[in-house]
């Protein structure tokens, strides 16, 4: 467990985590010596001079005091160590997914990243606060007292000693068998979890149907495998807590008939049995105590495989000594690209000079996102090159590279903040002026002029309380402010109702003017503003020209303009 959360949270926490763990076992092993005196105590309260017991009272008070400081103090460097590597975690894992490329973030990441930098990293770092001191407790101080015991008696403390295998043997093996169930346990909870999403977002179609009072099979089938699995999973952690607490059962029993034995064999004296009976007893609770801490470790050491898993996802390497671009013009040189088992590019050629509008046409699935994602350096290609001003994109520095492009996608991001401040996303610097000049421009003032708040609006969670209208307005807005050279669309318009979309046209009319642009459109009212057109199909480029000259060819392209050009297509 600790070499894996030193390796998650980086070796420089190695020192305060390697102090709080010496801490702790030195507090765990006084726990366990100082209940050494309870055998001089009873010895002479049970014999002949009873008064005897005071020195020996005193001194296990003592003991017990220095426990009690040391336990405090343990303790407290638990709680500081927590917090400090809860701090330095979530410092770690921003600063890894700020530098992971922007191709990573698929579906699904956003909920996997979501749960792990949330309520998983507070499990994992509850580690050190909450979990290890009574771990080392339960293992050390057991540990400690047979040792008390060997040191009084040989005999019954290898009778207690035999007793350490078996624990060990009974918690390894629960381990390995609940770690599994475990495993499957999260995997049945994952699938529920996408069928009653899945559910929730079929109502209108089920209830369509007539589906509103029978169940729904996929999400029925998905609850009782979670129901089996919990089954298994509790069923297999009862025979590893039954197998340790019969153990300890077994182990007392042993204890109290050997000692019997040996006190009418008049080889120890009764109180001395009574004394390690004590001692025995006293370390029933910390080893019965491992089933409860071992099922919270095994949770945290979960997660903590997850983050590393996370944390060992490279990101796109950095230039050693990066190129500046040198003007603002897009060439793809004999690109080769794979999306895990899909080739979506095999040797494509493509150059758009600087200030030329190029729009990219073509069926779904032909690569037409992917080609704007590798402009923008989303992914790294796996043969030939991607250049922006005569430079390789591996070249030029992340920082760079990204001040060279405004991005627009059809689906639209905000965060949870007013308009104003998505708006300024595009440069923080920028005055009150240049940002009311680019509302102006994207027609995003019109919008703020009729919400109550204007522009302290709060947009809602992802853009939520404003319609695709005005997110895309807030969207183009933000790219005029970003005022980039190179600006890459992905079709924005193909969502909107006709009054926002002529404003987002407009808008992104301004937003194209002097500069290179590179638009994915569906929409021929888009195409036809393009300087170039080529239409993209299985990754190749099948034709290539003016709009006018790829009419004329009565190819691949004028196919899709007939079949696109129907009133309410162009409207």
């Amino acid at each position: 467990m600790i070499p894996l959360l030193l390796r998650v949270l980086g070796h420089r926490y190695a020192p305060p985590i390697r102090r709080t763990v010496a801490l702790m076992t030195t507090t765990a092993i006084a726990e366990g010596l100082s209940y050494a005196f309870l055998v001089p105590v009873l010895r002479a309260l049970f014999g002949s001079t009873p008064e005897h017991a005071w020195p020996w009272l005193i001194a296990f008070g003592a003991a017990v005091a220095v426990y009690a400081v040391l336990r405090y103090v343990g303790d407290l460097s638990g709680f500081r160590a927590g917090g400090a590597l809860l701090r330095g975690m979530y410092h770690r894992l921003g600063d890894h997914l700020a530098r992971l490329p922007l191709g990573w973030y698929g579906a699904g990441r956003v909920g996997e990243v979501s749960v792990l930098a949330g309520r998983g990293v507070l499990q994992a770092m509850s580690v050190i606060a909450h979990l290890l001191a009574p771990f080392i407790s339960a293992c050390v101080t057991p540990l400690t007292i047979v040792a008390v015991m060997l040191f009084f008696n040989w005999q019954l403390g290898l009778a207690a000693l035999a007793a350490v295998p078996i624990v060990a043997a009974i918690r390894i093996r629960t381990g390995r068998t609940m770690a599994a169930h475990d495993a499957e346990h999260a995997a049945r909870d994952h699938e529920a979890t996408g069928r009653v999403v899945e559910y929730l977002q079929a109502q209108p179609v089920l209830r369509a149907g007539g589906r509103t009072v029978e169940g729904f099979r996929l999400l029925d089938d998905s609850l009782r495998e979670v129901q089996r699995a919990s089954r298994r999973t509790v069923l297999s952690g009862l025979r590893g807590v039954v197998g340790l607490a019969l153990t300890v059962q077994v182990m007392f029993t042993v204890l109290l008939a050997l000692g019997a034995y040996l006190a009418l064999g008049g080889n120890i004296e009764a109180p001395e049995v009574l004394a390690v009976l004590v001692l025995a007893a006293r370390c029933a609770d910390p080893l019965l105590s491992l089933s409860d801490i071992g099922g919270k470790l095994r949770g945290a050491r979960f997660v903590l495989a997850g983050l590393d898993t996370l944390l060992r996802t490279e990101p796109l390497p950095e230039a050693a000594d990066p190129i500046q671009p040198v003007g603002h013009d897009l060439e793809f040189d004999s690109v080769a690209f794979r999306h895990g088992a899909r080739v979506v590019f095999d040797d494509l050629s493509l150059s758009v000079p600087q200030g030329q509008r190029l729009a990219v046409v073509g069926p779904s699935g032909s690569g037409k996102s992917t080609l704007l994602q590798l402009i923008g350096r989303f992914h790294d290609v796996d043969a030939g090159a991607v250049r922006v001003g005569g430079v390789d994109v591996r070249a030029i520095a992340t920082e760079v590279s990204m001040a060279q492009f405004a991005i627009v996608f059809q689906d639209v991001h905000l965060f949870d903040g007013t308009i104003e401040e998505n708006v300024r996303l595009g440069r923080p610097d920028a005055t009150d002026t240049e940002v009311r000049a680019a509302a102006a421009a994207s027609r995003l003032d019109e919008v703020i002029e009729r919400l109550p708040g204007g522009w302290a609006t709060h947009v809602g969670e992802g853009g939520a309380l404003l319609s695709g209208g005005e997110r895309q307005r807030v969207s183009i807005a933000r790219a005029l402010l970003k005022d980039a050279p190179i600006v890459l669309l992905d079709e924005v318009t193909s969502a909107l109702d006709p009054a926002n979309e002529a404003a987002v046209h407009e808008g992104i009319e301004r937003l194209m003017a002097g500069r290179t642009v590179v638009m994915v459109a569906h929409r021929m009212r888009t195409v036809r503003r393009a300087d170039r057109v080529v239409f993209l199909d299985g990754g190749r480029i099948v034709e290539d020209g003016t709009h006018d000259e790829l009419l004329r060819r009565a190819g691949r392209y004028a196919d899709f303009w007939n079949i696109s050009t129907t009133p309410e297509a162009v409207r």
